[in-house]
Parts: structure tokens; C-alpha cells; sequence
């Protein structure tokens, strides 16, 4: 029971994972140190090595407490993304400390910060006598801030492969704005990524007959994806946006038509959209301005929702037991490991306020971490309540 007292505090946890310089794909200490975390609180654990499709070679870890059913999982990444320039950082990124209150370093809050606060969550949860009616489980990566190829995605069918089945799921991902307990987000919208090159014809630019000049139908095709409207917004989505992010055409010659051009955009579609759908109108407004081109569509993710019920219902009764707020259901946002989560069992997002994420000096308050385990561990006693004797 030392032991166990000793992960209930997520200070010292979120400091030890966030000593760790674990930029993505590379899990550096994380896992040796949440494994024996884990295994103290009677966690069995497995780590696995996935490589292949082109991504880099990536550490997960799935950790499980008991066999029943539900199986209730909490989901995250130890990864963090690069910390940019180091004469920046009012700390040292990955020589976390404390000043008045706040933890600064990286991580804090993408999202060592929650994970930490998960296992103490986790901790004071199994402090009671009473047994749980079900299991506790983790899914864990190291390459959420990457790829995303050899992590939470091929984790799970190799879980579903093993017989491995996840009821329902919390991913730690920094969901309120301003304050713990302002927003949580059972979905997200899908995001497609596309790549236009518009073929011309080179010539001067004196003899425009006699050159096709991409540029102007590259304008076109970006004007008119731009100014027609996608929808409109539903009950929990936003509307569907399209943001034009690079034009290129590299031509150094003031007197010389091009006879390439290109561009990139992204849009972040909602759940009036499949990503079938939505490549669909893309090529559709390409072609209403015509000519030769080359598009190129990814889509990173779907749109998704779970809707209300037992894992929405007992994580708001949760936030508002520990933190007095009741949070805004949302889909704002950019896509995380849910996306591939959903095919499997509800997911929603919770974690820690996002003032910082990804930024130079990334902090979060200590209260916030303190309350965010208190939230992890309520939501646990009623996502599992004691078994009835």
C-alpha cells in the first residue's frame, strides 16, 4: 500500500516522464518508467515494437487490471513534439520544474502532464476496498505527435487479434481552453489533406496565346474551393473549412510564363461528410474550372461522434463532482489518436487546459493536474462501481 500511496500525487510522476526527451517517434525512458509503475498497481503489461508501411519504428504499450467486463481505457502518448528554440525557455524543456505553482517543461500538458495524472487517478481509485466490477486498462504510444502509422492504429488490431476488447475509452488530450472542467470532446472532425499541380504550357509572357499560364486556373481552383460554402454547422460540429497552406511555382524569370504550379490545402470536414464525400467535391470544383491538373487527396481521418450515454453522462458527473463545472460538449479541434479509437468502442477526450500545447515554454498549473486525477479517479468509481456481494 506504500507503494501505491507514493503514484496517487501526478507531480512527481509528470515530473519523472517529462525528464524523459522523448520527441517523437521515441518513447527514450517512458515506458521502462510507467511499466513498473504499473506493474506496482497490479497492471500486466506488454510493450510492442511496430514497424512497416513507411513510418518509423514505434513503441506502444498496452497495460491491463482484471479480466471482466467493462473494460475501461485510458488512452494517450508519451510522445512530445520538438522543443524548438532552447534560449527561449524560460526551464529548460526536459528539466521540468515548479515556479509559483506552475510546471514548465514539455510535455506538461501535451500530454505527460494527463497521463500522469491517469496513473494517479488509477491509484487512489484502487485505494478503496471495495472490488471493481470490471477491468482498467492503457493503451499507450510514442508516436501520436508523428505519423501515427506504427502506433495506436495497428495497436489495436493487434489487441482485437488477441482477443483484446475495449468497452470504453478516455484519451488525455489537452481539451479545455481556459479552464479544467470547460470542455470534453466525444469527436472530431475529419481531415483531408490535399495536393494540387496545375499544368500549364511555359511561354513569354508577351505571347500569352501561345503559352498556358497555370497560375490563373491554379487561382481559379483555389478561389472557388475557398468561396463555396462546404455546409452548414450540425448539433455538436462546427462548419466544414478549407485553409489554403502553401502556393508554390518557383519561377525565377519576371518575363516568362510557368508551365507548373502548385498548391496544398486542408479541410477540417464535419459529420455531413465521408471522406469519400468530401474528395468527391474537391475534384468536382477542380474540374469546373478545367484544364490539366493533378490532385492528390490523404484523408488523415474521419469525422466521428460518440453520442451521449454512460461514457459522456459519467465523465461530465465526474468533472462537475471534482471541479464544480460542467464541460461543453465539442468537436473544435485538431485529430488524435480517437479517430482510430472509434472504430473500436466510445471514445471521449479529456485532459488538461490547452494554453500551451506544442509552444515554447509549455506549462500547466499543479492545481490543475491535482484535480484532473480527481476527475480520472471519480470517473472510474462510476464507470465501475463495486461489485454487489
Amino acid at each position: 500500500m506504500r507503494a501505491m500511496h507514493t503514484l496517487t500525487d501526478p507531480l512527481p510522476l509528470a515530473l519523472t516522464l517529462m525528464r524523459e526527451k522523448s520527441v517523437t517517434p521515441d518513447a527514450a525512458g517512458c515506458f521502462d518508467i510507467l511499466e513498473q509503475w504499473l506493474e506496482t498497481l497490479g497492471f500486466t503489461v506488454i510493450r510492442e515494437v511496430i514497424d512497416g508501411d513507411g513510418g518509423s519504428p514505434t513503441e506502444n504499450m498496452y497495460a491491463r487490471l482484471g479480466t471482466q467486463h467493462p473494460n475501461v481505457c485510458f488512452a494517450g502518448h508519451v510522445d512530445v513534439v520538438p522543443p524548438g528554440n532552447l534560449s527561449a525557455w524560460r526551464i529548460p524543456p526536459f528539466a521540468p520544474e515548479v515556479v509559483d505553482g506552475v510546471l514548465y517543461g514539455r510535455g506538461a500538458e501535451d500530454m505527460k502532464g494527463a497521463i500522469a495524472a491517469m496513473v494517479a487517478g488509477v491509484a487512489r481509485f484502487l485505494e478503496s476496498d471495495a472490488a471493481p466490477h470490471g477491468s482498467i486498462s492503457f493503451l499507450l504510444t510514442a508516436d501520436e505527435e508523428g505519423s501515427a502509422i506504427n502506433g495506436t492504429r495497428k495497436m489495436l488490431a493487434l489487441l482485437k487479434a488477441r482477443g483484446e476488447v475495449l468497452d470504453y475509452c478516455l484519451v488525455g488530450e489537452p481539451t479545455n481552453p481556459t479552464y479544467l472542467g470547460e470542455m470534453a470532446k466525444p469527436g472530431r472532425r475529419g481531415s483531408l489533406v490535399c495536393k494540387l499541380r496545375v499544368i500549364g504550357k511555359q511561354g513569354h509572357v508577351a505571347y500569352p496565346r501561345l503559352a498556358d499560364n497555370p497560375i490563373t486556373r491554379l487561382v481559379a481552383m483555389l478561389h472557388r474551393l475557398k468561396s463555396t460554402p462546404l455546409d452548414e454547422a450540425t448539433e455538436f460540429f462546427d462548419p466544414s473549412n478549407l485553409e489554403v497552406t502553401t502556393v508554390d511555382v518557383g519561377n525565377p524569370s519576371h518575363n516568362s510564363i510557368p508551365a507548373e504550379a502548385y498548391a496544398e490545402f486542408n479541410i477540417r470536414f464535419n459529420d455531413r461528410w465521408s471522406g469519400e464525400g468530401i474528395q468527391g467535391w474537391v475534384k468536382q470544383q477542380c474540374e469546373a474550372v478545367g484544364g490539366s491538373y493533378e490532385l492528390a487527396m490523404r484523408v488523415s481521418g474521419e469525422s466521428f461522434l460518440t453520442p451521449p450515454g454512460r461514457l459522456s453522462e459519467a465523465l461530465l458527473e465526474a468533472v462537475q463532482e471534482v471541479t464544480g463545472h460542467t464541460p461543453q460538449l465539442s468537436t473544435t479541434g485538431g485529430t488524435s489518436d480517437a479517430r482510430f479509437i472509434k472504430d473500436y468502442c466510445s471514445v471521449i477526450e479529456f485532459g488538461t487546459t490547452g494554453h500551451t500545447p506544442h509552444q515554447v515554454n509549455e506549462r500547466v498549473e499543479v492545481a490543475v493536474l491535482e484535480q484532473l486525477s480527481g476527475v480520472y479517479a471519480a470517473w472510474l468509481r462510476k464507470m465501475l462501481p463495486p461489485q454487489q456481494t
